[in-house]
């Protein structure tokens, strides 16, 4: 199974992985899953980070990839389809990264964790963190 997560998904992993359901860290935990971290979601965390809105232990610099590699995620970069892909969206929701967040899933056809009731509006596959 390919498992798109969304950012506050990955930051529970790491840091509150007890915050998310079982069912849900044993799909993570399962190395035959393909579990990947868009790179909107390093540029979301690199900019909380930097408004003091983030908390981290070390920059997110060394914060993400380090434990990227621990995890086995996968990184999903961000394509032009994607980000323009984003212009076909409903206005569902607001925030940007989350909105490219849908568009990667759509266009790669994977579904997306998240506990976010907003990204249910979409035209997306929604598996549920908590």
């Amino acid at each position: 199974m390919r498992l798109l997560l969304d950012t506050h998904c990955w930051l529970w992993w790491v840091a509150e992985p007890e915050r998310l359901r079982k069912a849900v860290r044993k799909l993570i935990a399962d190395r035959h899953n393909t579990i990947l971290l868009s790179a909107a979601s390093s540029w979301e965390i690199a900019i909380k980070y930097a408004m003091g809105k983030l908390p981290l232990p070390e920059p997110p610099e060394e914060f993400v990839p380090k434990r990227m590699v621990r995890d086995a995620m996968t990184a999903l970069p961000v394509e032009h389809i994607h980000a323009l892909h984003v212009a076909s969206l409903p206005a569902h929701h607001r925030d940007p990264f989350d909105r490219l967040l849908v568009a990667q899933a759509q266009v790669e056809r994977i579904p997306i964790l998240t506990v976010d009731r907003q990204l249910e509006r979409y035209d997306v596959e929604i598996v549920r963190g908590a």
